[in-house]
């Protein structure tokens, strides 16, 4: 789907070098946060196992929810081992290896929050989320508008907002099974040169969020 000229990073050494200095900061604003959690609040079901894909010191689940099992992933060790909600974690480079040590369907959900633009071979890893999937499971993508610039694709760094959440739907609609997408979006009401300077509630929220389709029972 992508032309390899998209794939490109201005940065194009290896993310695991990236990534091997912990950053205990959140990237987003904390509107941003509220709308994950109330969302994950919405459609995540307690006592459910979650993968939380490309994940970091903090998972941003709601408090007082208890899931079954949550699965973390991502490139930096010290940051995954202080994330609380987190039972177990492994470390892998998905641009390098995109084929996760999951079991089939073996999870409820899969959550990925503002790293889908680093992915150089979505449609690999979209494939892979679909296979880990239960029938009827969920896969949560949401972003904003911040990124490592120098570590984003092209075809993100280059596409507008909409173009990105357009971009997302995509990566979905490359996978045979997963249902329409639908889009969750809440654009900043702060002008643009006012969200440069990183100003309060300033973080546009966008969520692209698919279903693996259960399996058509024949009628009788």
């Amino acid at each position: 789907m992508l032309h390899p000229e998209q794939r490109a990073k201005l940065d194009s050494s290896s993310d695991t070098l990236f990534y091997d200095y912990p950053r205990f900061v959140t990237h987003v604003d904390d509107g941003f946060i509220q709308q994950l959690t109330d969302l994950y609040r919405q459609r995540l079901r307690p006592g459910s196992r979650i993968f939380d894909m490309m994940s970091s010191w903090v998972s941003h689940l709601p408090d007082g929810v208890d899931f079954e099992w949550v699965e973390g992933h991502g490139l930096n060790e010290e940051e995954l081992a202080k994330n609380p909600r987190l039972n177990h974690y492994f470390l892998q480079n998905l641009n390098e290896n995109p084929q996760l040590p999951l079991e089939d369907q073996s999870f409820d959900a899969v959550l990925n929050t503002v790293s889908v633009q680093y992915l150089q071979y979505p449609e690999q890893v979209f494939a892979e989320v679909y296979r880990i999937l239960k029938p009827g499971g969920i896969a949560i993508f949401s972003f904003s508008n911040r990124m490592f610039y120098q570590k984003a694709i092209a075809a993100w760094r280059e596409g507008s907002e909409a173009q990105r959440v357009e971009l997302v739907k995509q990566y979905f609609q490359s996978v045979p099974g997963f249902g329409t997408p639908e889009v969750i979006s809440q654009q900043s009401s702060v002008p643009p040169f006012l969200q440069m300077l990183g100003m309060g509630g300033a973080d546009p929220f966008y969520a692209v969020i698919a279903e693996r389709q259960k399996p058509l029972v024949p009628s009788s």
